[in-house]
């Protein structure tokens, strides 16, 4: 069983980046983890072990580069974490 799923990383509103770890590149992008769901299934795990293996850099291959491991970047939903306040 993965340590977070796919499902929890949506739930969090968490964003998920692949990063291109080439020095010549380091690319990000941002991934849409509805579509992963819809690709992996809601229970594929989000953690680094769980999808590094999907994924390569398409701008080093096609610049014909060495391809190198990509690395995953998740950031938290710092709004919907922040508390409310009252105005009074």
């Amino acid at each position: 069983m993965p340590q977070k799923t796919l499902a929890e990383t949506l739930a969090a509103r968490e964003t998920l980046h692949v990063n291109c770890s080439h020095p010549m590149c380091c690319k990000s992008t941002k991934l849409d983890v509805q579509a992963l769901i819809d690709r992996l299934g809601a229970d594929h795990g989000s953690m680094h072990q769980d999808l590094v293996d999907l994924f390569g850099c398409s701008d080093c291959k096609a610049a014909g580069r060495e391809r190198r491991p990509v690395f995953f970047t998740c950031i938290p939903d710092h709004e919907g974490q922040q508390p409310t306040f009252e105005q009074r």
